[in-house]
């Protein structure tokens, strides 16, 4: 994401040097700072005009915070990738998201190998391919909804308060209630973990099956269920798949 908005900065820094170039050169509109007033006007209010630009547009890429999607709306990797890129910043979060950010990038890969070792063992339209391509598909639509059901607890995760909570700074309260919200906060934790453990599970399974479908010379569509690697991805299918938010 960072490499697109320097992208688009040096995008936006080249059009402002044409716009000038084009209206200030002799050699083009030739408007001249100095001259008439008209002339003078014009180029001042274009010069401020293009700092202006300049300098909203840095500020627009480089240091606004882009208005987050609601959970609900996010579709593609790259909405995942910039929703929880967000939460980097919490300390205490931080190794966790940066494991999820890994895990990602590294299902994109293992996907595109998968896909591309499928390709020269079959042809798009047979059976064989269609089934491995649609439960490579599965589980991909099970790692992200894992994904997605971290970044529906993140998003009322108070970053403050967690904080308060585990230095016991609010002495205010009973230790019963103390020990209420840090049971709770636990739980956020812990779910975090469980849900990146599933997904490292996924991870694996999908490195076996790449590994199994190498390993064999020929496949008939009725082996397909029956391999080992296929049949503990359909159960964590069904383990996790109705009860994720």
């Amino acid at each position: 994401m960072t490499g697109t908005k320097y992208i688009k900065l040096a995008g936006l820094l080249v059009g402002v040097a044409i716009l000038n170039i084009l209206v200030l050169s002799p050699g083009f509109l030739g408007v001249e700072i100095g001259g008439d007033a008209l002339e003078t006007a014009i180029g001042v209010t274009l010069l401020f005009a293009s700092a202006l630009a300049m300098l909203y547009g840095s500020y627009v890429l480089l240091f606004k915070q882009p208005v987050a999607l609601p959970v609900k709306q996010i579709s593609t990797r790259e909405d995942y990738v910039e929703a929880l890129t967000r939460y980097r910043r919490v300390k205490s979060l931080e190794g966790d998201i940066n494991l999820a950010l890994d895990q990602m990038e590294r299902l994109s890969k293992k996907n595109d190998t998968l896909l591309h070792v499928l390709l020269q063992r079959f042809d798009p339209a047979e059976l064989s391919y269609k089934k491995f391509a649609s439960v490579i598909k599965e589980i991909e639509k099970l790692f992200y909804l894992n994904v997605r059901s971290m970044l529906n607890r993140l998003h009322v995760f108070d970053e403050a308060e967690f904080e308060r909570i585990r230095g016991q700074k609010s002495t205010a309260f009973s230790q019963e209630l103390l020990q209420e919200k840090t049971n709770l906060y636990n739980d956020f934790l812990t779910f975090m973990k469980d849900s990146l453990s599933t997904n490292e599970e996924i991870l694996l399974k999908l490195d076996k099956l790449l590994l199994e479908i190498s390993r064999l010379d020929s496949f008939e569509p009725g082996d397909i269920e029956n391999m080992a690697c296929m049949q503990e991805i359909d159960s964590l299918i069904k383990q996790t798949k109705y009860y994720k938010q």
